[in-house]
């Protein structure tokens, strides 16, 4: 079963979320819900009240969940974060490095426009991406529309560079 099954469930009938949630965590992920707790940070309380129907999820709740599950389910070597910027930028990135203590490939998608970069990042979030890195231009737009953490680069060191390359010409 897939995050989008679980999806689905919710939308189909009433507890259809809860049926999927059952069969993705414990025959699935080999997990009871404690252990699922504690992976996820939803607490247990909420938990068992989600799947004894005496609670709907909210959305950063269904949030937590889905990502949980979408990392439990990929193999490690599967894991990465997507780097969206113009290709100078991508030319001196690292390959994988270590979160959480596991080690996560990072995948470069370069693009060219403000368009390019909202098409990459609905791409990179379809692609299995954990989370996205992105110019601030487009970081509000994108966040709007991915359901994965997006994180905004911050050019002070390339702004202070720039302007010591004018600060050379003028």
């Amino acid at each position: 079963m897939t995050v989008s099954d679980i999806v689905a469930g919710m939308l189909r009938e009433d507890g259809g979320f809860q049926k999927a949630l059952r069969t993705t965590v414990e025959d699935e992920l080999g997990m009871t819900f404690n252990e699922f707790c504690q992976v996820s940070g939803v607490s247990n309380s909420t938990m068992y009240k989600i799947l004894e129907g005496g609670r709907e999820p909210n959305l950063r709740t269904i949030r937590q969940i889905i990502k949980t599950i979408r990392i439990l389910q990929t193999p490690e070597e599967g894991l990465f974060i997507a780097v969206i910027a113009s290709a100078t930028v991508l030319e001196d990135l690292p390959e994988e490095m270590e979160l959480n203590g596991l080690k996560v490939s990072i995948h470069e998608y370069s693009v060219s426009t403000v368009e390019d970069a909202i098409i990459a990042a609905v791409r990179a979030e379809r692609d299995g991406a954990l989370g996205v890195v992105c110019a601030p231009i487009v970081a509000p737009t994108v966040e709007k529309i991915l359901s994965i953490p997006v994180s905004r680069v911050i050019p002070t060191s390339s702004v202070n560079l720039a302007i010591d390359r004018l600060r050379d010409l003028v």
